[in-house]
């Protein structure tokens, strides 16, 4: 919507507040899915090689992060578990199932937030369950702001995104995400756009919510830092196709806070190790 019309709307169409709602004190349950790639294979039309082979196993609630160089496929790979490309050769299954983009296993958090400027939080967050014809009208209205609420937005149901600072505005994607119960969460970058203050906030929440829902959840980063706070394992990628260069378990306790587990000497340990891999898959290119 332009400016000009948005305003205009603003202006002769107020919203009125949501009523404070709690953070709910159970969460609803959901079924993590396992995921496999079994020697996949991807190439670019006009022959690009991205992938070649490509083994890799993701247990049922796992957390998994993605480093690599630019380049080396990272966002490629999320699109193959989303079913937003087909590999050439190989398979890729959630619980054993062929991968396909409708699947209502499947969640993608993207880079951006992408929310839609004229809907409220709320409606952002609603907007999935509607397009699915999902439950009736209140009882999205209730899950929505149920969602808002475990991402710390439940007063701020009835702002426009305009109104909702950065990190605000990826707590409403992640809720709109959410909201639909997948059993597994795809995260592309998103937080990279953030300063750092709200980065490491939205770390902490994803860790918060994680544990709360337990889905299983590849998270694509280029920061080192990020994936070692976040993982269970991390895994390196080459630049392509070299595929995987090594993977990395991460054994910190959970639960984890930023001010606590970066202290642990062995976070330092993994960051070194994982700057030496990214460094060696640099210099490969």
């Amino acid at each position: 919507m332009p400016k000009k019309n948005l305003d205009f709307f603003m202006t002769n169409n107020k919203i009125p507040p949501l009523p404070s709602l709690p953070q709910p004190s159970q969460p609803p349950a959901v079924q993590a899915a396992a995921l496999s790639l079994d020697q996949v294979s991807f190439a670019w039309p006009g022959g690009q090689q991205v992938f070649d082979a490509l083994s890799l196993q993701v247990r049922a609630g796992e957390f998994v992060a993605i480093l690599g160089p630019s380049g080396c496929g990272k966002s490629t790979l999320l699109n193959l578990l989303s079913g937003f490309q087909q590999p050439a050769g190989g398979n890729i299954r959630i619980n054993g199932n062929a991968v396909r983009p409708e699947m209502p296993e499947l969640g993608y958090v993207f880079q951006s937030p992408n929310l839609f400027p004229w809907l409220s939080a709320l409606d952002n967050v609603r907007f999935g369950l509607r397009m699915a014809q999902r439950l009736s009208a209140a009882e999205q209205i209730e899950r929505a702001q149920s969602y808002l609420a475990l991402v710390g937005l439940a007063d701020a149901g009835h702002k426009l995104p305009h109104q909702l600072s950065g990190g605000m505005q990826q707590r409403v994607s992640l809720a709109r995400t959410l909201v639909l119960e997948p059993s597994v969460l795809l995260m592309d970058e998103p937080f990279a756009a953030l300063d750092a203050i709200s980065r490491n906030a939205m770390n902490e929440e994803t860790l918060r919510l994680w544990s709360k829902l337990g889905q299983t959840t590849v998270f694509i980063t280029h920061d080192i830092d990020e994936a070692v706070f976040l993982a269970d394992r991390v895994v390196v990628l080459d630049p392509a196709p070299g595929g995987i260069r090594g993977i990395v378990d991460i054994d910190l306790p959970r639960p984890r806070s930023l001010a606590a587990t970066r202290r642990l000497p062995r976070f330092a340990d993994y960051r070194n190790d994982l700057m030496d891999q990214i460094t060696q898959a640099t210099q490969s290119a």
